[in-house]
């Protein structure tokens, strides 16, 4: 598993630049490594193989923004970053 984190980082640092469509440069960034479930892992992979638009960090921002909008998250910044993640132009196939 400290391969995939290690592998993750990596990737996190070649992809920081196509992933920048959801975060404004005024946003803090916070990097976590949480191990996931193996089933977990695979269902995003394969998510994100079916829908070449999407990538990591914008499916676990998608996700973890519109957790917190349904469990009652009123913060104006998780609206914004969960539309932004939802609707960019690179949902729709056009890269910014």
């Amino acid at each position: 598993m400290q391969s995939l984190a290690l592998e993750t980082i990596q990737q996190r640092e070649t992809d920081q630049t196509t992933s920048a469509y959801v975060n404004n440069e005024d946003d803090v960034l916070v990097s976590f490594i949480q191990e996931i479930p193996e089933y977990l892992q695979e269902a995003m992979s394969t998510f994100i193989d079916k829908h070449p638009n999407w990538d990591q960090y914008r499916l676990m921002q998608a996700a973890i923004s519109g957790y917190l909008l349904q469990k009652g998250g009123d913060s104006r910044e998780i609206h914004r970053l969960y539309f932004k993640s939802m609707f960019c132009k690179k949902a729709f196939g056009q890269i910014l």
